[in-house]
């Protein structure tokens, strides 16, 4: 178990590497220009994830677009216990005050709060969240 985490980060990072050249076609196959990349884990306390997820799927991913982040990608551990515990996550964004300006808005937007509200009618969802910004190397395929 202790080579899991190691392990867990790089094929995290090789996924969104190629997700991020997919998306460069699905712009029209110009190329993207250095961004930063947000990598988040999300906790969910016992019994929350698939509300989590649902959350994320019927509200969440519109309203990041909504507020100016791109959608690197999700991912659920393949080991079942630790995908009922963690969900992990890659956002892209033009530089880290858009960033810090996207997270502003998403937070205080009225249908982020509904969404949230109405998603932790039993509770939160959310235990703890772990969030990395990350710069693509120089010779990164995703950047």
């Amino acid at each position: 178990m202790k080579l899991w985490k190691p392990f867990s980060l790089v094929c995290v990072l090789l996924v969104a590497a190629w997700l991020g050249y997919a998306a460069r076609d699905a712009e029209g196959g110009k190329a993207v220009k250095t961004r930063v990349f947000e990598m988040r884990t999300y906790y969910a306390h016992p019994g929350k994830m698939k509300a989590l997820h649902a959350r994320f799927r019927n509200h969440t991913n519109k309203l990041f677009v909504k507020h100016g982040m791109t959608l690197i990608g999700y991912w659920s551990p393949i080991d079942a216990k630790d995908a009922q515990e963690k969900m992990v996550y890659i956002l892209a964004y033009p530089s880290r005050a858009a960033a810090k300006k996207s997270w502003d808005a998403f937070r205080a937007d009225p249908d982020w709060i509904k969404a949230r509200k109405a998603s932790e009618v039993d509770g939160p969802l959310v235990a703890k969240v772990d969030s990395v910004f990350l710069n693509p190397t120089d010779y990164s395929p995703i950047k």
